[in-house]
C-alpha cells in the first residue's frame, strides 16, 4: 500500500508540474457550466434537479479520461523511462494501480469542482439529494471504466495525440453501443441485450436515483478489464526479444481467463434485479409499504400485463426497462399473489384480439423520423391490471410525463409509475370487494340504532318502510353475523328522556309529515362504530331499495375496501351556442373529474332535490353559483351527518375573454359559512413570489394597436412553497407547489370556533399584499415590468382552511326548506284548481271550496353534528379549473395536476383512506424552482461562473502549498535535520 500511495503521488505531482492540469480542469468545467445553463436552459427548464449536467457527463468524462491518461504510458515510452520502470522492483499491478488512482482522483476533483451547481440548485427549489449522490457515484465509476480504457490504449503507442483518439474513439464506442441511437434500430429483446453491454444505458440507470448491483459491477468488470489487459500489455514488452515460455502462456491464459469471467458476471447477474438501492427522495422506483400493503390484501390472484412492442417511439423505449424492472417487484412483494406477464400482441394475434376486445388496448400510432424518411409506428406502451372480473387498463399518457423545452426538445420520464399501478390496484381491488360481502373490510363490530316512533304514530309511507327497514336489517345481520347489532328505541318513551339527549348530542328533533299536520314522530338511523357515529340519511324514495342503498352506503364509511363514492358539485355549463358562432364561456372542470375517476367513483350531483345522494362519502363543492336555499340546506344537512364538505369558492369569478376582468361572483353560501366564524374577504391576494402566466397585451406601433401575448409574473397566481405548507397530519402530503389562481383571504373567527379544530392549510408569502380593483389585467406602461402596483405588504393570508367539530345547523329552529317549498308548490295547484274549473263542471260546483292535500314530504332538520364533521375551504373559484391547469401547463411545458392531486389528498384525507398520500405526487417534474425575475437568475448563473473560477484558484493554491511543504521537506532531508 505504501508503494501504490508513492506510484499514484508522484503521478499526480507530474501532472501538476505543468499547466496542463488546469487547463484540461477549465475546459471540463467550462463545458459543463455551458452545458447546464446555455445548452439545458436550466432556468427555462424550471425543474429543481441536475440530471442536464449528468446527461451530459457521459461524453464530457470521455475527453476528460482521454485526456489525461493519453500521457500516462506513451509519456514513459517518449522519454525511454518505460524500461527502468518494468525493472524496478514494483510488482506490474501496483505500477499499474498507482497511476489508475491517481488518474481517478484528478477526475474526482473535476467532479467536485462542479458540486456548486447542485448546490445552487438547493437553494433554488426542493433539490432531490439521492440522484446527485447517484450521478457523482455514477460518474465517478464510469470515469473509472474510461480511465481503464485509456491506460490501456496508452500502453499500446508511444505517441500521446494518437492515444488521445484511440482512447476517445474506444470509450464512445461504449457509450454508444446501449444508447438509443443504436437500440433503436433493434427490437426489445436486442437493445436490451445492448444495453447491458452500453455504458450510457447503466450510468443513466444509476443517475436516476438507482443504484443497482450489477450496473455498479458493470464499470468494476470493464475496470477489472482493461487494467488486467494493462498489466499483461505491460508484462510482455518486459518479455520483448525473449522466447516464448510456459511463464508466459500461463499469463496469457490467466489474463483470458479473468477477461472471460468478468465479462460473463454481467450475463449471469443479469435477470437478478432485487439488488438495488432507491436513493429517491419519495422511493419512486421500488414498493413503498403502502403498496405492500394493499398487496396483502389479495385474496384472488392479480394479473398484471405489459403490453409493449418491440418497435416504438424512441423517447418511449427507454421507459420499458424501468417499468418492467418495477412490475417485477411488483411479483416479488405479491409472494405468489400477482403474476407479471409481458406480451407484444403484434407478434400475438389472439392476445392482440382479446386486448383490443376485452379491454379496448389499441397500439398508438406514433409519427418516428429516420435519417432517411419519415413513417408512422403504431405500437403498445400500455399496462393492464385485473382482479377477479374487475380490471384498469393503462396507457402511455397515464404513465409518463413530458416536459417541453421549446417546439422540438422534449424531455419524457415515467410520471409516478407506483402511484399508477397501485392506484389501479386499489381500483380494481375496492371495486372487486364492493360487489362481495361489506363487513371483509370493516375492522370494528357496528350497531345500528333506529330511533323510531311506535308505528302508530307513524304516517303511512312510514310504516311499510319501518317494516322493510327490518327486513334490511335482518338481511345485513346474516350477512355481518358478529360484525352487526340492531338497536330500537322510542325517544318519546321514558317521559322523552331519550329525546332530550338526541337533540343536545345530535340536533336531532321530532319530525311532521306536512305542514298542515300537527303530529310528530321519530324516524332517525345511525350507525356506529369504533367510537365513531354516522347518520344514515332518509331516502327521498320511501321504498326498500333506497333505504338500503342508503345503510350500505353509510356502512362503506366504516370500511377501508370499498371503492368511495365522491358527490361532485361543479356549475352548471352554459348552453352552447355554436350557430351563432357563441361558445360556453364559463369555467368547467372536466380535468377534476377525470383526475377524482381514476380512484373514486364519482357522482355528479346538482343539489336541487335539496339532499346529498346517500352513496355519497364526501362531498365536494366547486366554484358554486348562486345557490338555493334547497341546495344550501342539503350541504348544511350533509355536514351535520357527520360528512365532510369540501369547498372551492371566492367573492370573485374571472373572465379570459378580451381583456382579463373580475366580477363578483355569488355562491350562495356567505351567510353559512359566517355562522360558522368563517368569512372570504372582498378581495384579492397577489403576491411577489407567483407563477407564470400567458397574458395578453396591447402595444402601439404608430396608430396601429398589435396584440401579442407575453409570459409574465403574474401575482395573481400566488405561489405557495413548503412555508406555506402545514404539513401535520397529511393532507398535503407530496405536494412540494401549488398555484392558487385569483384568490381571496379567509378569516376564520377564534371565538365562534371554541370548540373545534381549526387547521390553517395553505398561506401566501410575507410580501403578499391585497386589492380590491376588479382590473386584473397587467398595465406595463404605467407600473413597468411589474405590470401592478405593489401593494404594503399585508402578511400572510389564510388561502385555505379545515375547520373540525360539531356543528350547529344554520337552520336550527327553522322549519325545513323542503317543505317551505312543498307548501308553495301545494298552495299554487289549489290556486290553479280554484281558477281554472275542470270541463263540465258548473259554476256551482266550482265555487266549492278545494280539500288541500297534505304534501308527501317528510320535515326533518338535523341540528347538530357529531365532532367528526368537517369544513375544508379553499378560497379560489379558479385554481381547479381546465382553463387554469392549462394555462399553468403550457408555462410550464408540463402537464400542472397539483391542484387535482391536493384534492386527490383531501378526498383520502377525510376518508380515512391514507395509503396513497404517501407516494402521490412525486413526478419527476414537480419539484419547480423558486419564482425569480431575469436579475436574480442572472446573479445564481454568473455567480456559479464565478465559483468554478474560484475553484480552480483553490487547487492552484493548494497545489503551490504542496509543492511548498515538498520543498521544505527536501530542504531538511539534505540538512539532516529529520529522517528519510
Amino acid at each position: 500500500m505504501n508503494t501504490l500511495r508513492k506510484v499514484a503521488r508522484r503521478e499526480l505531482a507530474v501532472f501538476f508540474a505543468t499547466p496542463a492540469a488546469f487547463i484540461f480542469f477549465g475546459a471540463f468545467l467550462a463545458a459543463t457550466l455551458f452545458i447546464f445553463f446555455w445548452v439545458e436552459t436550466f432556468f427555462s427548464r424550471n425543474i429543481a434537479d441536475v440530471r442536464p449536467m449528468f446527461e451530459w457527463m457521459p461524453l464530457l468524462l470521455i475527453f476528460l479520461a482521454s485526456a489525461i491518461t493519453m500521457r500516462v504510458w506513451s509519456e514513459e515510452h517518449r522519454a525511454g523511462t518505460l524500461e527502468p520502470l518494468l525493472t524496478a522492483p514494483v510488482s506490474l499491478p501496483v505500477l499499474v494501480g498507482g497511476k489508475f488512482i491517481a488518474c481517478l482522483g484528478l477526475v474526482a476533483i473535476g467532479l467536485l469542482l462542479t458540486l456548486p451547481l447542485p448546490l445552487t440548485v438547493s437553494f433554488l427549489g426542493q433539490l432531490d439529494w439521492g440522484p446527485v449522490f447517484g450521478g457523482y457515484l455514477a460518474s465517478l465509476v464510469l470515469a473509472g471504466a474510461y480511465i481503464a480504457i485509456g491506460l490501456w490504449v496508452s500502453a499500446q503507442f508511444n505517441s500521446q495525440i494518437v492515444s488521445l483518439i484511440v482512447s476517445t474513439l474506444a470509450c464512445s464506442f461504449l457509450y454508444l453501443l446501449g444508447s438509443d441511437t443504436l437500440t433503436s434500430f433493434f427490437g426489445n429483446q436486442g437493445g436490451e441485450l445492448l444495453k447491458l453491454l452500453g455504458a450510457g444505458a447503466r450510468f443513466d440507470a444509476i443517475t436516476r436515483g438507482v443504484i443497482d448491483l450489477r450496473d455498479l459491477l458493470y464499470s468494476f468488470s470493464l475496470i477489472g478489464i482493461f487494467l488486467s489487459l494493462n498489466v499483461y500489455t505491460l508484462e510482455r514488452q518486459r518479455w520483448a526479444g525473449n522466447p516464448i515460455n510456459s511463464v508466459h502462456r500461463r499469463w496469457g491464459v490467466l489474463t483470458a481467463l479473468l477477461v472471460g469471467n468478468l465479462l460473463l458476471l454481467n450475463f449471469w447477474l443479469a435477470p437478478i434485479g432485487v439488488l438495488r438501492a432507491d436513493l429517491t427522495a419519495g422511493k419512486i422506483y421500488s414498493i413503498s409499504p403502502a403498496t405492500r400493503s394493499y398487496l396483502d390484501r389479495l385474496q384472488e390472484p392479480l394479473l398484471i400485463r405489459g403490453y409493449f412492442s418491440s418497435q416504438t417511439h424512441p423517447l418511449l423505449a427507454p421507459l420499458q426497462p424501468q417499468l418492467r424492472d418495477l412490475l417485477r417487484e411488483y411479483e416479488v412483494a405479491g409472494k405468489g399473489r400477482v403474476r407479471v406477464e409481458f406480451v407484444d400482441p403484434q407478434e400475438k394475434p389472439e392476445l392482440e384480439q382479446e386486448a383490443g376486445e376485452k379491454y379496448g388496448i389499441r397500439p398508438v400510432p406514433f409519427q418516428t423520423a429516420s435519417r432517411y424518411q419519415t413513417a408512422v409506428t403504431n405500437s403498445y406502451f400500455d399496462v393492464l391490471i385485473k382482479y377477479g372480473d374487475e380490471f384498469v387498463t393503462l396507457g402511455f399518457q397515464d404513465l409518463i410525463e413530458v416536459k417541453s423545452e421549446g417546439d422540438t426538445q422534449l424531455e419524457v420520464e415515467l410520471r409516478n409509475p407506483e402511484h399508477d399501478i397501485t392506484r389501479a390496484i386499489k381500483k380494481v381491488l375496492y371495486s372487486y370487494q364492493g360487489g362481495g360481502n361489506l363487513f371483509a373490510g370493516i375492522g370494528n363490530p357496528v350497531v345500528f340504532h333506529g330511533y323510531v316512533s311506535p308505528e302508530a304514530k307513524l304516517p303511512q309511507p312510514l310504516v311499510e318502510l319501518r317494516r322493510n327497514l327490518e327486513s334490511v336489517l335482518a338481511e345485513l345481520k346474516t350477512q355481518g353475523g358478529d360484525k352487526f347489532s340492531v338497536s330500537f328505541a322510542d325517544p318519546d318513551a321514558d317521559g322523552g328522556q331519550l329525546a332530550d339527549r338526541l337533540g343536545k348530542e345530535f340536533g336531532m328533533r321530532p319530525m311532521v309529515a306536512g305542514l298542515l299536520s300537527t303530529e310528530t314522530f321519530w324516524f332517525y338511523m345511525t350507525l356506529e362504530s369504533g367510537g365513531q357515529q354516522v347518520q344514515v340519511a332518509l331516502p327521498s324514495a320511501l321504498d326498500k331499495a333506497a333505504l338500503k342503498g342508503a345503510i350500505e352506503a353509510s356502512l362503506k364509511r366504516f370500511s377501508k375496501g370499498m371503492l368511495k363514492t365522491v358527490a361532485l358539485y361543479t356549475p352548471p355549463a352554459n348552453p352552447s351556442m355554436a350557430q351563432f358562432g357563441m361558445m360556453d364561456q364559463g369555467n368547467t372542470f372536466q380535468l377534476l373529474q377525470r383526475f377524482a375517476e381514476q380512484e373514486h367513483r364519482i357522482k355528479p350531483v346538482d343539489l336541487s332535490t335539496g339532499q346529498v345522494d346517500p352513496e355519497a362519502d364526501i362531498l365536494m363543492v366547486v366554484a358554486p353559483e348562486r345557490l338555493q336555499e334547497k341546495q344550501v340546506f342539503a350541504i348544511d344537512q350533509f355536514l351535520m351527518q357527520g360528512g365532510t364538505v369540501v369547498l372551492a369558492t371566492s367573492p370573485f369569478d374571472v373572465s379570459l375573454q378580451g381583456r382579463i376582468s373580475a366580477t363578483d361572483k355569488q355562491s350562495g353560501l356567505s351567510d353559512w359559512l359566517a355562522g360558522y366564524g368563517i368569512t372570504l374577504g372582498k378581495t384579492l391576494v397577489l403576491d411577489p413570489q407567483n407563477a407564470a402566466f400567458p397574458v395578453p397585451v396591447e402595444r402601439q406601433a404608430g396608430g396601429y394597436s398589435i396584440r401579442e401575448t407575453h409570459l409574465i409574473n403574474y401575482p395573481y397566481f400566488v405561489d405557495i412553497r413548503s412555508d406555506g405548507m402545514n404539513r401535520n397530519g397529511g393532507l398535503i402530503s407530496g405536494i412540494d407547489q401549488l398555484s392558487m389562481t385569483w384568490a381571496s383571504p379567509i378569516t376564520v373567527d377564534a371565538d365562534k370556533n371554541k370548540g373545534r379544530q381549526v387547521v390553517r392549510l395553505l398561506e401566501s408569502s410575507r410580501g403578499s399584499w391585497l386589492s380590491d380593483s376588479i382590473d386584473i389585467q397587467p398595465n406595463f406602461d404605467r407600473y413597468g415590468q411589474a405590470g401592478f402596483a405593489q401593494g404594503e405588504a399585508a402578511g400572510r393570508q389564510l388561502l385555505a382552511v379545515m375547520v373540525e367539530g360539531g356543528f350547529a345547523s344554520h337552520f336550527k329552529g327553522k322549519t325545513s326548506p323542503l317543505i317551505e317549498e312543498a307548501r308553495t308548490r301545494q298552495a299554487e295547484k289549489d290556486k290553479k284548481a280554484k281558477e281554472q274549473p275542470a270541463a263540465g263542471q258548473s259554476e256551482t260546483a266550482a265555487e266549492q271550496p278545494v280539500e288541500p292535500q297534505q304534501p308527501e314530504v317528510i320535515g326533518r332538520v338535523l341540528e347538530r353534528s357529531p365532532d367528526s364533521a368537517r369544513i375544508i375551504l379553499f378560497a379560489s373559484n379558479t385554481f381547479l379549473a381546465d382553463t387554469s391547469l392549462e394555462l399553468a401547463s403550457g408555462a410550464g411545458g408540463t402537464r400542472y395536476l397539483n391542484p387535482l392531486q391536493l384534492m386527490a389528498n383531501t378526498i383520502d384525507w377525510s376518508l380515512e383512506d391514507r395509503d396513497l398520500l404517501s407516494i402521490r405526487g412525486r413526478g419527476h417534474f414537480a419539484r419547480t424552482l423558486l419564482p425569480m425575475d431575469k436579475e436574480a437568475r442572472m446573479i445564481w448563473e454568473y455567480m456559479n461562473y464565478g465559483l468554478a473560477a474560484f475553484g480552480l484558484l483553490s487547487v492552484w493554491g493548494l497545489r503551490r502549498l504542496v509543492r511548498a511543504r515538498a520543498r521544505r521537506r527536501e530542504q531538511l532531508l539534505i540538512a539532516g535535520r529529520i529522517e528519510p
